[in-house]
């Protein structure tokens, strides 16, 4: 069963990406494959008809994928999603209503079963998923809902998404939710009330942890459980569900349940849950791998588990086909196949000198996060190494949390008090993880990181298949299995060096943070001024910590767009930082709220950068020259606008002329080669990126030459623009990436002014 699930999970990629192409060679092999059993039934050949019904599942769940793709992309709404029409549509809500903050303000986004659709004077009937993006009238309908809103339809990027609606003002609801959706909504507003009392993080991590209701959750957190390899519980996982039908079946026991009546108690078991997490594919999925832990907790585990799995993996390419590409689908099969197959195998080795309920807490998380690395480090760029002592250390409260969370909904709904007591003990469980992943975040080589290209992850996989078979060896003798631990404990306790790195000399270093700025200016010893922290706190804090920054005696943010403010928290982390400085205009709000909660933890009031003052900090001389003070300090939430407030810094380290421009726009530059004509510095950090939208007349005329582009690898802006670069290099100026090259730094040696990447 794990060979047919595995080549149905083929199959459907093949369907996909292959289209009606990738069905050529499953029909001529599905035909070979019916000879071969009709053969194979004659003769005693096992090898045979296990290989004909490989090849027919592979040609079916082809078939299937490519059929699904193929009505996907040719149904009416992709094909006035192409044209970007203007529609009206009939549908069901079929996520919940999510706020996020866009590029240009805060967005909500949700996903609708389109039933009907009515564009360019023609109407069809039909079933087609859509991403809906709407304005804050979207925030409270109710899942299950059936709706009629109007919008601009746009291609979807998602192989499981027929288009992207633009919806126009708030929807019109024409019928309310079934009864079921509006008693999941209930619980799940239940839990939320029972921890309501309690501080933010705990409040936003019970709901995540019970149901998946992650709003609310501090980005840094999120970040923290991440580096921690504690994701998981911040979504709906095959855990959850195991944790809470396992519950059940212990209630139901202890009531006297027995026989097949137990699997009637699970079965319901997990379609509450599925109800109460939302039947969204990565629901469904979670219900299902936890459906397969289920199986195997019983007699026989490991082999009843693996058939239980390659079960699981075949029914849900195959009704679902475009889960083979999702990241989390890979994540489930591979965790859970993890600790089918390699937990036992280091269990039995390390109980041969512990005790075996201590080997089996070692070996599952173990083995489940050595399958996912490939693919953690594939999405990441960055392999955890306290994942699994992080796991380890939460575990005992991760069952007591999730019981008692759920608990607390349920008891709330009839008895508040009672609600929020459970809720409470909930609370103080959770609090035990948040303290585990900031801590274990905050180690020095808590994760390393690792390359996204082929060869990298090649390499790491094959490393992985080395420590998977070496496990059971090296941990059967204490000898061999305490040193690996303590091997383990050194490397992340002791954070490498960096040779040669920062260089001797180094006056500005752009860090790379991913699709942001956060750009560094050598104030002396241990000492920078941070101008932007991008969008990762993870990343700043790990650049700053590369430059030997322990000292911050300025930070200056040029706007509140994400990708320039949300990783502060990252500069703040374990260090004195004196000032933060930011732009005029307080816009968008909720960049603006996120500095001003940071800055105040910190003990910090930010302010506003003075306009023309030359000032001096540590080695650095640095001068506002934008925004001028007269311009707003209050905008309408849009993007180009906050963009136009960067604030502009002209900057002098060691003799190093530099202009850190910020994302202002072509306007604010024009304003400003009138405000300072003959303007010439040494070294010039791009505007916004590298987008197309420059005055290139008043770049060329700074006479910079080197030019810095902070940007991140494969985003979806179009940045940097060939058309922006160009002319800057033409001029022989020396133009670097981070998307390309890593950290930059500019570096003055007697005189000389030169470039170094990481």
């Amino acid at each position: 069963m794990l060979l047919l699930g595995a080549t149905a999970w083929a199959g459907a990629l093949a369907g996909r990406w292959a289209g009606w192409w990738g069905l050529l060679p499953p029909v001529a092999v599905t035909g070979a494959a019916l000879l071969v059993t009709v053969a194979g039934r004659r003769g005693s050949g096992r090898a045979l008809r296990t290989t004909a019904a490989a090849a027919l599942v592979f040609g079916a769940v082809t078939t299937v994928a490519a059929l699904r793709h193929d009505q996907m992309a040719g149904s009416p709404v992709a094909r006035l999603a192409a044209d970007g029409a203007v529609v009206s549509v009939t549908g069901t809500v079929a996520s919940d209503p999510r706020r996020t903050a866009g590029r240009f303000g805060d967005v909500v986004l949700t996903r609708l079963e389109v039933r009907e659709v009515t564009g360019r004077g023609a109407t069809y009937a039909l079933a087609a998923p859509v991403l809906v993006m709407a304005d804050d009238g979207w925030g409270d309908v109710p899942l299950g809902s059936t709706v009629r809103v109007s919008g601009r339809l746009s291609p979807a990027d998602s192989d499981d998404l027929a288009a992207v609606l633009g919806a126009r003002g708030p929807p019109s609801v024409v019928a309310p939710p079934d009864l079921w959706w509006d008693g999941a909504a209930a619980v799940r507003s239940s839990i939320r009330d029972a921890v309501a009392h309690r501080p933010d993080d705990q409040r936003a991590l019970v709901p995540a942890l019970v149901d998946g209701d992650d709003a609310g959750l501090d980005p840094a957190l999120a970040d923290d459980f991440r580096t921690t390899g504690l994701t998981h519980l911040l979504a709906v996982s095959g855990t959850n569900l195991t944790l809470v039908v396992g519950f059940l079946l212990v209630l139901a026991r202890w009531g006297g349940v027995r026989g097949r009546w137990l699997y009637l108690v699970g079965a319901a078991g997990i379609g509450g849950f599925v109800l109460l997490a939302r039947t969204e594919p990565s629901v469904l999925r979670a219900a299902v791998m936890g459906a397969v832990a289920l199986f195997a907790m019983g007699t026989n585990g490991r082999q009843r588990g693996t058939r239980a799995l390659g079960v699981a993996v075949l029914v849900l390419v195959l009704v679902e086909p475009g889960l083979a590409g999702s990241v989390g689908f890979a994540l489930s099969v591979l965790a859970t196949g993890g600790i089918l197959l390699l937990a036992p195998g280091w269990r039995d080795a390390l109980a041969r000198w512990l005790p075996r309920w201590v080997a089996e807490a070692i070996a599952v998380p173990a083995a489940a996060q050595l399958a996912c690395t490939p693919v953690v480090a594939a999405i990441s760029g960055q392999v955890s190494l306290v994942a699994v002592a992080a796991n380890l250390v939460v575990a005992p409260v991760v069952g007591p949390a999730t019981v008692l969370g759920l608990g607390g909904g349920l008891v709330g709904l009839l008895w508040s008090p009672g609600g929020r007591a459970l809720g409470t003990a909930a609370a103080w469980c959770v609090a035990w993880i948040i303290t585990v992943a900031e801590h274990g975040a905050r180690l020095p080589a808590a994760a390393v990181a690792w390359g996204t290209g082929a060869g990298a992850l090649v390499l790491l996989s094959l490393v992985v298949l080395a420590v998977a078979l070496a496990g059971p060896y090296l941990l059967r003798r204490p000898a061999t299995g305490l040193g690996c631990c303590a091997l383990l404990v050194v490397v992340v306790l002791v954070r490498p060096p960096t040779p040669g790195w920062p260089p001797g000399g180094w006056v500005l270093a752009a860090c790379d943070v991913g699709q942001g700025d956060a750009l560094v200016l050598n104030a002396g010893p241990h000492a920078g001024v941070v101008v932007d922290a991008g969008p990762d706190p993870a990343a700043v804090d790990a650049c700053l910590d590369r430059l030997e920054i322990q000292v911050v005696p300025l930070v200056v943010l040029t706007h509140f767009h994400a990708d320039h403010v949300d990783g502060l928290s990252g500069v703040l982390d374990g260090r004195e930082v004196g000032a933060i400085e930011t732009t005029r205009l307080l816009d968008p709000p909720q960049g603006v709220r996120e500095v001003d909660s940071l800055a105040g933890a910190a003990g910090l009031t930010p302010t506003p950068t003075p306009y023309g003052v030359t000032r001096t900090v540590g080695d650095v001389t640095l001068q506002a020259l934008w925004p001028p003070p007269d311009s707003p300090t209050a905008g309408p939430g849009d993007g180009s606008t906050a963009n136009e407030a960067s604030v502009v810094l002209l900057v002098e380290v060691h003799g190093v002329r530099m202009l850190l421009s910020g994302d202002v726009e072509p306007e604010g530059q024009e304003a400003l080669a009138a405000a300072l004509p003959g303007l010439q510095v040494d070294v010039l950090k791009v505007p916004h990126h590298g987008s197309r939208y420059q005055d290139e007349d008043w770049l060329l005329s700074l006479g910079a030459r080197v030019a810095l582009v902070s940007v991140g690898a494969g985003n979806d802006y179009g940045h940097p623009a060939p058309e922006a670069l160009t002319p800057l290099e033409a001029t022989g100026a020396r133009v670097l990436r981070t998307d390309l090259d890593g950290d930059l730094v500019v570096v003055e040696r007697d005189g000389e002014l030169s470039t170094e990447t990481r």
